[in-house]
């Protein structure tokens, strides 16, 4: 550099330092790159019910997409009518606003590691670990005639972690 520029820099570092810092503090937080290594594990104990009086309904294994993705997503229903969505030996990467929702397996945006657009999908909540067994409920209006796959999914960058298609138990 020339010593012009130098000089330059040198008199207005406060300047750069309080417009560059910002900008990494909303990167960082854009992005949580600290996710990539931090595992956080779960162990649920299988929902009250989900034993021999409830009644599988469906079940499929999950295969990655957009990150190494593995597990298997089961529903269950009690004698009362109430649905669970299960996760066992669940494994996913780390990542931030990571949902767990169901969508129709013939939408397009699940062929691809990004969704272009919106997702239609049935949420059923932020991802509790990226690691073990977890349980979600399912909303009473969710007819799983019509989604019937359960995605991982990142709405902040759209992404599909993985995905499963369900099928009669």
């Amino acid at each position: 550099m020339s010593g012009r520029a130098i000089s330059w820099l040198s008199h207005r570092k406060w300047i750069v330092a309080g417009i560059g810092l910002p900008l990494l503090v909303v990167a960082w937080w854009a992005f949580r790159p600290e996710k990539l290594w931090v595992n956080v594990k779960v162990n649920e104990p299988a929902p009250v019910g989900t034993s021999a009086d409830s009644q599988p309904l469906y079940t499929g294994l999950l295969a990655g997409r957009a990150h190494p993705t593995s597990g298997r997503a089961s529903i269950y229903q009690a004698p009362d009518g109430k649905r669970d969505l299960r996760l066992t030996n669940f494994t996913t990467s780390n990542g931030p606003d990571v949902h767990v929702v169901l969508a129709q397996s013939a939408d397009e945006g699940l062929r691809q590691d990004f969704v272009k657009g919106e997702l239609n999908s049935v949420e059923l909540g932020l991802l509790k670990a990226n690691q073990g067994d977890q349980n979600y409920d399912l909303p009473d209006s969710a007819d799983l005639s019509r989604y019937d796959t359960v995605v991982i999914y990142c709405e902040r960058f759209h992404a599909v972690f993985g995905v499963a298609k369900l099928d009669k138990f």
